[in-house]
């Protein structure tokens, strides 16, 4: 080659070394949070070409723009049909600051917090799924249901039984699976024809099919695990419609299981969950299922529950879940308790956290002695110093159960569950839904299920942390890095 050739094309990388990264200084950060743009400016200095590549595909937070504006239409759909049905009327019972935080979440996520609801937590794996089958055999008109995995099983199939003879009896049977989790698991292909079989209506969500003109970053993904029976029962919480080891040879051989929370639901906020599966329904269909979204909402049982359900995820312009989150944490005056499988929160949470426990709040924290991804597990223990040093407990659930609960009580009278992972993922990148409840008799109940927590765990004491090999805390820290892009 000759020596002039040599030089211009030594030039030439040079100067697009150069440009990469002055346009990645310019156009990364603009509107990201300063660890994300941190996170993907490291990516793309250290490795220029890959690291554009990468972005390309994975930097944009934001749904394709007509997925956006479904979204937005549906918004304005629940607002109107739910106008006027806000039935629970404040009390002395309600904290001072209740009130203002049903006001975010309505004008966030368009739910309104609707009173006169029960709700019964289910702890364990097969029991949850039992009680799922039970309300689908009630089942007279619909089964509405979508799972971020779905996939039918040993333990599955007495649900997909169910189903069967829901439709044998003339029930309409929709469904929902995220493309991308149902793909990744065994049995993905016997479980869609399972459900043509049954004679189901079912729908990938967010497919990625690029030759089939359906594609956006692969890993926005929707997360959330609802059930819909008639308008009357619904099923919310963390589990999804699998074997508890997820079906993986990996997860067999380390002895791997999970715990999960869900929550059965009776009242006028099912017709609230029901209207998010329609939502979900409306953007991977085109069809708007208005004559399923008028349920009553008369309410039922004694317990009188306030509920709230806030949908959040890229479709929303806020993160809505981060928001409520964290103004719950900021007004707890006592207590908190979380539990999350994968705890690497922003700096925003980080502070709130930190700050209630220095402010005298019992903050207790219940995650997962191991972890089932290691960038995650390992970007998530980078954070326990921290929080030990400000003062809040941490307790590691013991191994081999992965505790895949997600959910928090403030004080005496709040409490959240749901999808939602405390991390950046699921406040930036996932479609979730958490559900925020007033009342003492639910908390109480996820009371002694923290209490379950508690006597299968053990205390992790900041002397213990601080004497931990160099290679972990080398290796957490590297993962804190790119906790920005998980």
């Amino acid at each position: 080659m000759p020596a002039s050739l040599s030089l211009a094309i030594t030039i030439g990388l040079f100067v697009l070394d150069l440009t990469i990264r002055v346009l990645a200084v310019v156009f990364v950060p603009k509107n990201r949070r300063p660890a994300t743009a941190m996170a993907w400016l490291l990516t793309i200095f250290f490795v220029p070409y890959l690291g554009v590549l990468v972005f390309l595909l994975f930097g944009s937070t934001k749904l394709p723009k007509r997925r956006r504006e479904k979204q937005l239409t549906i918004n304005r759909y629940i607002m109107n049909a739910t106008e006027g049905i806000d039935q629970a009327t404040p009390d002395h019972l309600w904290p001072a600051w209740f009130a203002s935080l049903a006001e975010l979440n309505r004008s966030l996520g368009a739910m309104p917090l609707l009173g006169g609801n029960t709700a019964r937590l289910f702890g364990e794996y097969d029991r949850s799924i039992a009680e799922m089958t039970a309300a689908v055999d009630t089942a007279e008109h619909f089964v509405h249901l979508e799972f971020y995995i779905l996939s039918e099983d040993a333990t599955t199939a007495p649900f997909f039984a169910a189903l069967d003879r829901a439709v044998q009896r003339g029930v309409t049977v929709r469904v929902l699976m995220d493309h991308i989790a149902s793909l990744r698991v065994r049995g993905y292909r016997a479980t869609k024809r399972r459900l043509t079989r049954m004679g189901a209506q079912w729908h990938l969500m967010l497919p990625v099919q690029p030759f089939r003109g359906r594609y956006q970053r692969p890993d926005l993904r929707n997360h959330r695990k609802v059930l819909v029976v008639d308008g009357r029962i619904g099923f919310m919480g963390s589990q999804n419609m699998i074997d508890r080891s997820y079906d993986r040879w990996t997860n067999r051989r380390r002895g791997l299981k999970w715990k999960d929370l869900m929550v059965r639901l009776e009242g006028p906020t099912v017709a609230a969950l029901n209207a998010i599966f329609l939502s979900d329904w409306y953007a991977e269909t085109d069809e708007l299922l208005a004559r399923e979204g008028r349920q009553s909402v008369e309410a039922v049982g004694e317990e009188h529950l306030d509920c709230q359900l806030v949908p959040s995820g890229p479709g929303f312009e806020g993160e809505n879940n981060l928001r409520l989150f964290n103004a719950l944490i900021y007004a707890a005056q006592h207590r908190i308790v979380l539990t999350s499988p994968y705890f690497v929160p922003d700096d925003s949470m980080l502070y709130a956290v930190t700050t209630a426990a220095q402010r005298g709040v019992e903050i207790e924290l219940f995650v997962s002695e191991i972890g089932d991804q290691a960038m995650v597990f390992h970007a998530q223990r980078s954070y326990y110093e921290e929080l030990l040093k400000a003062g809040v407990v941490v307790w590691l659930y013991a191994k081999p159960t992965i505790l895949h609960a997600k959910h928090f009580t403030i004080d005496d009278d709040v409490a959240v569950v749901g999808s939602s992972n405390l991390d950046m993922r699921s406040f930036s990148l996932n479609l979730e839904v958490s559900m925020m409840v007033r009342g003492r008799q639910f908390v109480n109940d996820l009371r002694q299920i923290q209490e379950g927590y508690r006597r299968a765990s053990r205390r992790l004491t900041l002397e213990e942390w601080q004497q931990r090999p160099v290679r972990s805390a080398v290796l957490d820290n590297v993962a804190r890095l790119t906790a920005g892009l998980q």
